[in-house]
């Protein structure tokens, strides 16, 4: 039977993280995975038997005198069996890496190299005939495709875990601000697939976690009891205990056998896996975070490429360029170009370029109009400004105003990823966390960017511009390129 949304007072008043959990009736063992990840495994390995198949008649096609008697022949049709069984051993169709992106490009990408390597291995060692269009051409092709067809099969796993399917069943333990924290990021993050059924925290925290929570609530004995009743399939731990150790460990115990997963939060919330390694010192399972790097080899390539790319944008963009100068021009008295002062890596200031989207004493009017802003941080927001020009709706809409910034990247001012750019008076009213995004460049996009413009709080804002500023990398930024062009053509949050 399953609980109401109120408090559960069912462990021992007294209990605390450092205690470990009493012995309790334990929930079914569970029998494998999910259904559905059997079943989206089950889709996945035909798309790659199917993508195995195409690759292999390709290779044959290139050959036509490939008979049944030849080694090219029973190759290719190999392959069709290879791929999926490499797949499955790298582990890009366990249950865990499914809609995570990174873990599951990497298991595939070691199921190319592994193929690669034993195409080239077996026609070496056994002196095979085989075409380099199968070695060079096929396999890389295959990996390739499958990448593609991952991408696309996470983009609608993601869909359906927006719609509360194909999800995880939660059950966060710790105490109550710690608890609470977890369970808003899990809510927030509905990509994740984690969906949150109860709470266990500590005795005084129980009616404030279950007021905010809105879930059933128990006591940090009660974790296998809830587990059970709301038929939970993972156990989320935050790190807010120092002496949790015996807790944890004796509730991994009475786990064992259940088929139920344990998760620890790190409390690192905003560092990524890559600076995230399990180091063990003499038996001793520590967590080390790398220190984020604000300089090296991938800087000057960042930078490399910014001015590359931005030159690049600045010709192939030219006709837009000058269709868009056009219309500020004709459609509104004032300058073409807006100039405003920003401040830029390590606190420097200079002049950001906009097409102007609002009318010419608009800075004049922000006082007359503060009552109506909407933005709850430093900035200043209105969903209808009336001080934006018909014109500069548009070029807002479809971040054509944006377009002349092309110009400070290829200065050396902006990157084409980053922070967003901010104005000296919000800077000088940065705490020291919030100062940290003027280690890096600001960007003529980011985060923030595709994560809902205007639409995002000024904590939001903050948070994800932290974020890129903690974990930047090269792949980081090509993603959220990529990522933009869909931002701009949805036009959300832009106004």
């Amino acid at each position: 039977m399953l609980l109401d949304h109120s408090a559960v007072r069912l462990g021992t008043a007294s209990r605390t993280l450092a205690d470990p959990p009493s012995t309790v009736l334990r929930p079914r063992p569970r029998a494998g995975r999910a259904p559905w990840a059997g079943r989206y495994s089950r889709v996945l390995t035909a798309f790659e038997v199917v993508a195995a198949a195409v690759a292999g008649a390709c290779v044959l096609g290139t050959h036509p005198g490939a008979s049944p008697t030849t080694s090219l022949f029973w190759a290719s049709v190999g392959l069709v069996l290879a791929w999926p069984v490499l797949l499955h051993t790298t582990g890009a169709h366990a249950e865990r890496v499914f809609g995570t992106g990174s873990d599951e490009y990497r298991a595939v990408g070691r199921a190319g190299f592994l193929l690669l390597a034993l195409a080239g291995f077996a026609s070496y060692a056994a002196e095979l005939d085989l075409s380099r269009a199968l070695v060079v051409g096929a396999v890389p092709a295959l990996a390739v495709g499958t990448l593609v067809g991952r991408f696309a099969a996470r983009c609608a796993l993601r869909g359906l875990r927006a719609q509360g399917r194909c999800t995880k069943r939660v059950v966060v333990v710790g105490r109550g601000t710690a608890a609470l924290e977890l369970v808003d990021r899990l809510r927030r993050e509905q990509f994740a697939g984690l969906e949150v059924v109860a709470a266990c925290v500590t005795p005084d925290d129980r009616d404030r976690v279950a007021h905010a929570a809105g879930v059933p609530v128990g006591g940090l004995d009660d974790v296998l009891t809830l587990a059970g009743q709301l038929d939970a399939d993972t156990i989320a731990v935050t790190s807010a205990s120092e002496t949790a150790s015996q807790y944890l460990r004796s509730l991994s115990w009475q786990l064992e056998g259940t088929g139920i997963e344990l998760l620890v939060a790190p409390g690192l919330v905003e560092v990524a896996g890559p600076r995230l390694h399990i180091r063990p010192f003499e038996g001793l399972p520590l967590l080390s975070v790398e220190q984020p790097r604000f300089e090296g080899w991938q800087r000057v390539v960042k930078g490399g490429l910014d001015r590359v790319v931005a030159a690049l944008a600045l010709l192939l963009l030219a006709p837009v360029l000058l269709s868009v100068a056009a219309a500020v021009k004709v459609t509104s008295p004032g300058p073409v170009l807006y100039r405003q002062e920003r401040v830029g890596v390590n606190g420097q200031a200079f002049t950001m370029l906009k097409f102007r989207s609002m009318v010419v004493d608009a800075d004049r009017q922000v006082d007359a109009l503060r009552a109506q802003n909407i933005s709850d941080g430093l900035l200043f927001k209105m969903r209808v400004d009336p001080r934006v020009t018909p014109v500069g709706r548009v070029l807002r809409r479809l971040s054509l105003d944006e377009l002349p910034q092309l110009l400070n990247v290829l200065g050396g001012s902006m990157s084409l990823v980053g922070p967003r750019p901010p104005l000296p008076g919000e800077v000088a009213r940065y705490d020291t966390s919030v100062s940290r995004r003027l280690l890096v460049k600001p960007g003529l996009t980011g985060l923030w960017q595709i994560s809902g413009r205007s639409d995002l709080s000024w904590h939001e804002s903050v948070r994800l511009d932290l974020r890129y500023v903690e974990n930047w990398s090269l792949a980081m930024d090509l993603l959220i390129l990529v990522k933009t062009f869909r931002a701009v053509v949805s036009s959300s949050g832009a106004y």
